[in-house]
């Protein structure tokens, strides 16, 4: 384990679990890879070193119930009430165009009593009406968070429906050129809103995605996103993968607090290194599993199969070397207890990762009429959740199936579903649970 201390920031560190040992002819390395950032500064003081963008949907479904625009309303006030003193700040009004409502002219205010009051005051005046293009809220968000001078970028994006006034490609275009720009969480209120949708856009921008089914918890939602954002510290951060001559890394995916891939999101860091994202860092810990593919060798034969460190690389600025450090080994044995055996970390997420996939294919399944590939996916993930101790999420797929016999991933899917359970179980298929250590 290797750590490091940034001046006034947390102190990162690295450990790495895995069975080095491959049996002869053995190619394939997993190891779980786990990062560390705590004893970051308190996160009560002023901050001039982030910026966040509040992006609320306004359009004309936002008045059925004529609540649920009350609601976002409170949540966004709520929201402004959490920001610490010196963070620049906005609020966009999305319908099918984006349209400043504080401060105006193009730049973001900064908090402090005066201007929090003016922004509620603001507050009041939206109204819902228009469509949807969530691509238009976002670069304008964009825009206004490239303005400041901080460090951490962050976007807070609300829908209630489909983005149905620009394409899905425009919205893609809009993804890939913010990616990297400013990370952003996600929330669809109620249940008219596309659950791809609206995790792919926190996918894309390293945030989280989650359902706000009953309008009245907006506020609690929103104040706990703005706590979370308000206690990060260092932005842009990335894990850099180093691996020597014949190697071949197959996959690098986060997998707790949630699965996310990371393989394709790769920039070229020098020879053989490669940089994946993972966002703004506060006093928190997350797991990745990285699996490398290594030249075979002989029995007795042991070599480095992957360095991976923590740099943090933000765009226009000098790379900084965060310092903490893990090495992935591989050694050839003949002994088979010792190159059979699954580490228990890589054997829990490779269930967690199947998990997630298990519960998306099988509501997809379910969705095209076809019940008995539904009754087996979500069967097995019934099995999985109970293997590796996620409640939440069998809790999840009890409203969605009837539990014959978990153990063995017997179930029967349930002749009515309420739309907002299907939605939450998908919504959060990816949330994982830790490993006991």
């Amino acid at each position: 384990m290797a750590n490091f201390a940034k001046p006034g920031g947390p102190r990162f560190s690295v450990d790495v679990y895995q069975n080095e040992y491959l049996p002869e002819g053995g190619r394939e390395v997993n190891a779980i890879v786990t990062v560390t950032a705590k004893g970051g500064a308190a996160p009560s003081g002023p901050s001039a070193s982030a910026a966040v963008v509040l992006m609320v949907d306004c359009s004309g479904s936002m008045d059925y119930p004529p609540t649920k625009m009350r609601n976002a309303r409170d949540a966004t006030a709520a929201a402004i009430d959490t920001l610490r003193d010196g963070t620049h700040f906005g609020i966009v009004d999305g319908t099918h165009v984006a349209r400043e409502v504080y401060p105006g002219g193009g730049r973001l205010a900064v908090a402090d009593p005066t201007t929090r009051a003016q922004a509620k005051q603001a507050l009041r005046r939206l109204g819902a009406g228009g469509g949807t293009a969530i691509g238009t809220w976002l670069r304008l968000a964009d825009r206004l968070l490239a303005g400041a001078d901080v460090s951490i970028r962050h976007g807070i994006l609300l829908t209630d429906g489909r983005n149905e006034h620009e394409s899905a490609a425009e919205l893609k275009n809009t993804l890939d050129a913010c990616a990297g720009r400013f990370t952003c969480d996600a929330r669809g209120v109620g249940t008219d809103w596309e659950v791809k949708e609206v995790t792919g856009i926190a996918s894309a921008l390293l945030g989280t995605a989650d359902i706000v089914a009953d309008p009245a918890r907006l506020t609690e939602d929103f104040t706990r996103i703005m706590e979370s954002t308000m206690g990060k510290e260092v932005a842009d951060v990335a894990l850099r993968v180093w691996t020597p001559v014949g190697t071949r890394i197959k996959f690098v995916k986060q997998v707790a607090p949630t699965v996310e891939e990371l393989t394709d999101r790769r920039t070229e860091a020098g020879p053989r290194a490669g940089d994946y994202p993972t966002g703004s860092w506060g006093d928190e810990s997350r797991d990745y599993h990285l699996c490398v593919e290594v030249p075979a060798a002989g029995l007795g034969q042991e070599m480095l199969a992957a360095r991976v460190s923590l740099v943090a690389a933000q765009p226009d600025r000098e790379v900084q070397n965060l310092g903490a450090q893990g090495l992935v080994r591989a050694v050839w044995t003949d002994d088979m207890a010792a190159s059979t055996s699954l580490n228990a970390q890589v054997a829990h997420y490779t269930g967690q990762a199947e998990l997630a996939q298990a519960i998306r294919e099988g509501l997809d399944l379910r969705r095209a009429g076809d019940m008995d590939g539904a009754t087996a996916k979500l069967g097995r993930a019934v099995q999985l959740a109970g293997v590796s101790g996620n409640a939440d999420t069998a809790k999840l797929l009890a409203k969605v199936v009837d539990v014959v016999d978990a153990p063995t991933g017997t179930v029967r899917l349930k002749a009515k579903v309420a739309e907002a359970d299907e939605m939450t179980l998908e919504t959060r298929s990816t949330k994982t649970v830790r490993v006991k250590k």
